[in-house]
């Protein structure tokens, strides 16, 4: 009692510190044999997992197993009110999270779960642990597993600052009151950034439309069609293709053939039959027929130093954006470079990627001081011209009928989701004339960044949310939110009838270890065939 007591020093009037793994009965899961279908077809009984514990009190679960599962296996149902902890996921690298069982149900092996001994509140204990996650993750984690664990010895003998009883209900009530308007804004602050994005995507789809530059492209007619401009393009696309030949015949110091300009490859061009109709003065182009340049990234792995020079990681190319900072190193090359250095004005498209969202999108490289090397899984292309083209390009790459032909495209091989250069050349392009392509630019570059302020804005909000959040639960675990009632039973008196009552549990138990497997058995048949009734 004397170290029960130093542990309790400076703890409110009334509380008492105890290690979680005395507060109740523990449970364990398991998986059945997905081979074996009787365990799993029409299953009525909750099999919760770490997909379900995205909410604080889970009333089901995303997969169920039937009654039979229970009788042929050692996996147990858990009362109602159980609290839950995900032990094994990758997600304990980052976040623990920490659930309620509204209903008895069953979980899977990654998944501790305690009932709790009569006056310890669910909600009590499961907010006290939220408030304490980093504190857990940092004291129970195991080290040196493949995924991310929690060791359960750890977590047993983590100890928690417990209130009386009466006091848990008015922490929890309190809580739930302070949450409540919490989460409703919360909630408000995601629904305006998804307004965002919809409107993010609403803005590029204008652009690429003609419907943003409408009353523009009224007043001010075209001086250069697009069509006339796609002529001039594929002139300099050609002048761009003879100067590169003759200077390499000149760099190895022959003279040009006879008929080496017969060698140019014309660029694919499209089939505008089934391609939507376009404003007064825009035409359609394929990818091909405006670049001059396109080709694969430098094939070496980056350096595990961190100087050198620079190569882009795959994600730093985003829709409508090439971010420089996300870059490793090289030390040294195994074979020429010069070719793969980034320049101002230069499209990237991601080459490979695992969502298909991310996949063929494509960035426009600004701002670049230095020499910076692409990497293979991106693909660089050079336009014919210089600007706006090239953001025009971007916008359009990025939205509409342009994206929806990228997506189409992907397509999967060894295993990873990619798409490919000759997918880029055929990508089509509605074309404005070229002042419009200005207007539409700026038009564009305007309305982006008032979305991305917007969303900066929403984003500091939702962060000082999560900071209020751990401040509430903060001064509820100390005793700080709620008033204190002398006249409540101390948390000390509480903790000794828990104790005592596992004493007698435990003297049982051994008395009847024998029979224990059977008894097991028949345990969990009966509970399978009363919860089966309940959730019927």
């Amino acid at each position: 009692m004397v170290g029960i007591m130093s542990r309790d020093v400076g703890l409110p009037k009334g509380w008492a510190t105890i290690a979680i793994g005395e507060l109740g009965r523990w449970f364990g899961g398991g998986t059945p044999s997905k081979a074996n279908e009787k365990f799993w077809q029409d299953g009525s009984i909750p099999w919760i997992s770490p997909k379900d514990m995205k909410v604080l009190r889970v009333t089901d679960s995303e997969d169920h197993i039937t009654p039979l599962a229970l009788e042929e296996t050692n996996i147990g149902v858990f009362p109602a009110g159980t609290v839950l902890f995900v032990v094994r996921s990758g997600i304990l690298a980052r976040t623990f999270p920490v659930a309620i069982s509204e209903v008895p149900a069953t979980m899977n092996q990654d998944l501790k779960g305690i009932a709790l001994s009569e006056g310890i509140a669910a909600a009590y204990l499961a907010y006290c642990m939220i408030g304490r996650e980093n504190d857990v993750l940092k004291r129970c984690s195991k080290h040196g597993t493949t995924v991310a664990s929690i060791d359960t010895n750890a977590l047993h003998s983590y100890e928690i600052h417990l209130a009386p009883s009466p006091e848990q209900n008015r922490i929890v009530a309190k809580l739930e009151e302070l949450f409540s308007d919490l989460d409703a804004g919360v909630a408000a602050l995601k629904r305006a950034k998804a307004n965002l994005k919809r409107y993010r995507a609403a803005v590029l789809k204008a652009a690429v439309e003609g419907k943003l530059t409408e009353q523009w492209r009224a007043e001010n007619p075209p001086k250069e069609p697009a069509a006339k401009l796609l002529e001039r393009i594929l002139k300099e696309r050609r002048k761009k293709w003879e100067q590169d030949q003759l200077a390499a015949y000149e760099a190895n110091g022959k003279q040009p053939p006879k008929n080496w300009r017969d060698k140019y490859q014309e660029p694919i061009g499209l089939d505008t039959a089934d391609l939507p109709k376009l404003p007064e003065g825009w035409c359609w182009a394929s990818v091909d027929q405006i670049l001059t340049y396109l080709r694969n990234g430098y094939f070496q792995s980056p350096s595990k130093c961190g100087t050198g020079t620079p190569i882009l990681r795959i994600n730093a190319v985003r829709p409508m954006r090439v971010d420089l900072s996300e870059c490793r190193f090289l030390d040294e090359f195994k074979g020429p470079v010069q070719d793969y250095y980034i320049e101002n004005g230069d499209l990237l498209f991601t080459r490979y990627n695992g969502s298909v969202d991310m996949l063929g999108v494509a960035g426009m490289v600004r701002g670049c001081t230095e020499n910076v090397l692409h990497p293979d899984k991106l693909i660089r292309v050079k336009l014919a011209i210089p600007q706006p083209l090239s953001a025009f390009v971007e916008i359009a790459a990025n939205a509409g009928l342009s994206r929806k032909h990228m997506v189409g495209r992907a397509r999967t091989t060894a295993g990873q989701t990619g798409i490919s250069g000759t997918d880029i050349r055929q990508m089509p392009i509605p074309l404005a004339p070229l002042r419009e392509q200005s207007i539409v630019v700026n038009e564009v570059s305007e309305r982006l960044s008032e979305i991305e302020a917007a969303q900066q804005a929403i984003i500091k909000s939702l962060k000082r949310s999560a900071r209020l959040r751990q401040s509430i639960l903060k001064q509820a675990f100390a005793g700080k939110l709620v008033p204190q009632d002398l006249a409540d039973e101390p948390a000390s008196v509480l903790l000794q009838r828990i104790r005592s009552a596992a004493v007698g549990s435990d003297t049982i138990k051994n008395s009847r270890k024998s029979a224990g497997t059977i008894r097991r058995r028949t345990a969990a048949t009966k509970e399978a065939k009363s919860l089966t009734n309940e959730v019927s």
